[in-house]
């Protein structure tokens, strides 16, 4: 199995584990006397042969991952290189969006927000993080 088509099976499986989850807990309760609208044994059997073939998939992927070199980085670096990029940029923007929020005033006895970091700057950055991250993302398709 190519590396993409995998890729693809394993998105595939995660919705697959996620719809068996809520069809789990659909039919976890039932009114005393009714029986539920499918069978909890036969989804848990369902989500532990998914789970299952995820596992399997999930280390091949890892594997062919671990063993990929291009360029000098493997592809397993480079997508723990993407994810820290993410991380840093989800926090960046929350905290930007926080030192930009400043509350208007109305009279000037209301007290008065001043931001702390130079936002313009930090913007900019964090635009250059984006781009990175971008770059990062054509690389390893």
């Amino acid at each position: 199995m190519k590396l993409a088509a995998a890729l693809m099976r394993r998105a595939d499986l995660q919705t697959q584990i996620n719809e068996l989850e809520t069809r789990l807990h659909n039919n976890a309760r039932v009114q005393d006397g009714e029986k539920p609208a499918e069978s909890p044994a036969e989804l848990i059997a369902a989500l532990d042969a998914a789970i299952a073939e995820q596992e399997t998939l999930i280390a091949q992927i890892n594997l062919t991952n671990a063993q990929t070199v291009r360029d000098g980085q493997t592809i397993t670096e480079r997508i723990a290189h993407r994810d820290a990029l993410m991380q840093k940029s989800r926090i960046m923007r929350g905290f930007l969006d926080e030192a930009s929020n400043l509350a208007p005033r109305y009279s000037k006895t209301e007290i008065k927000f001043v931001s702390t970091v130079n936002v313009r700057k930090l913007q900019k950055e964090l635009d250059l993080t984006a781009k990175e991250i971008r770059q990062t993302e054509e690389l390893l398709q």
